[in-house]
């Protein structure tokens, strides 16, 4: 786990000796947490020091939630979906039957969303007891963004993207055909944007898809709203677009490998990707602009990746 500071030097470097899948998110106080493939969930302090470590019983690649009050919310691949206490102490575990891989969202109510292989999707009160489920065709491996109205939209590998009320009724459903990782972001006029398959899709908040853009091979990464209207998303092989909506391309840049994490957006509209082994910071457009002002720009709702639905003003 690497901190860079914003010219591009290394601060720190935390190495664990395993793969690490998870995104971190950063807490109130600059704590960092995430997940690895050692089975361990970490607590990293803001100047790169272990805080605590957590055991689960298998691999965690799903990136952890933050709670107004701290908790910690994620899951792993040994079916359970856990809650822990800013401290490291378990607050309670939700058992599913298949693995967790898909990251929470958290709603302004506090209720937490999730998916499961076991083709469910789940909306858990913040004391750990199912509030409802939802079934799906196929194993649920995105994760969920939130509108400000309260939607839930989130994909599953079945191939559809779903809309749910917070009651867990259905709103809408689109068949796309996809079945990648990739999760879906908003913008300020409540437009979804998504990779599906090899396609990056714009879909209008009732469900109908307005733009596409295709690639030549499937796309995990999630794209990300500006302020300035501006979408930016990766596409295979080595490329990152910026496009605004009616489809004109603002820019590209060509990278040395394959995007392989979702783009983050700076408060000062600086772009952030990672490409094999390099980070890029992108600002080769005069039109640089902050997140666009929706309840979810970007994968895991900001910059923090804290997965809290974001006010929208």
């Amino acid at each position: 786990m690497l901190a860079v500071t914003p010219q591009g030097r290394v601060e720190w470097a935390f190495k664990i000796n395993t793969e690490i899948k998870s995104s971190p998110a950063i807490a109130d106080d600059g704590t960092i947490y995430f997940g690895a493939r050692d089975r361990k969930f970490y607590a990293v302090t803001p100047q790169g020091r272990l805080k605590w470590t957590f055991a689960t019983g298998a691999w965690i690649d799903s990136s952890p939630a933050i709670a107004g009050d701290g908790t910690i919310y994620f899951g792993s691949w040994d079916a359970n979906f856990y809650a822990l206490n800013p401290n490291g102490s378990k607050k309670w575990v939700f058992a599913t039957s298949n693995i967790v891989v898909s990251s929470p969202a958290i709603g302004k109510d506090g209720t937490i969303y999730f998916g499961s292989h076991d083709k469910n999707f789940y909306a858990l009160k913040p004391d750990g007891s199912r509030l409802w489920s939802f079934t799906t065709g196929a194993p649920i491996v995105s994760s969920p963004a939130i509108n400000s109205d309260g939607t839930i939209y989130f994909t599953s590998t079945d191939g559809n993207l779903y809309a749910l009320r917070p009651d867990g009724s259905e709103r809408w459903r689109l068949h796309t055909g996809g079945a990648t990782e990739s999760s879906p972001v908003l913008d300020e006029s409540g437009n979804l944007c998504l990779a599906a398959g090899s396609c990056i899709l714009l879909v209008d908040r009732n469900g109908k898809k307005r733009r596409e853009w295709c690639t030549a091979l499937p796309v995990d990464a999630t794209p990300a709203f500006a302020a300035s209207g501006e979408v930016y998303f990766s596409a295979p092989w080595r490329r990152v677009y910026a496009m605004e909506l009616n489809g004109t391309e603002r820019w590209h840049i060509d990278t040395a490998a394959n995007v392989i994490a979702s783009p983050v957006i700076g408060n000062d509209g600086t772009v952030y990707v990672s490409d094999g082994p390099y980070l890029r910071a992108i600002n080769s457009t005069n039109r640089l602009a902050p997140p666009a002002k929706s309840s979810w720009p970007m994968f895991r709702a900001n910059a923090r990746h804290t997965g809290r639905v974001q006010s929208a003003n």
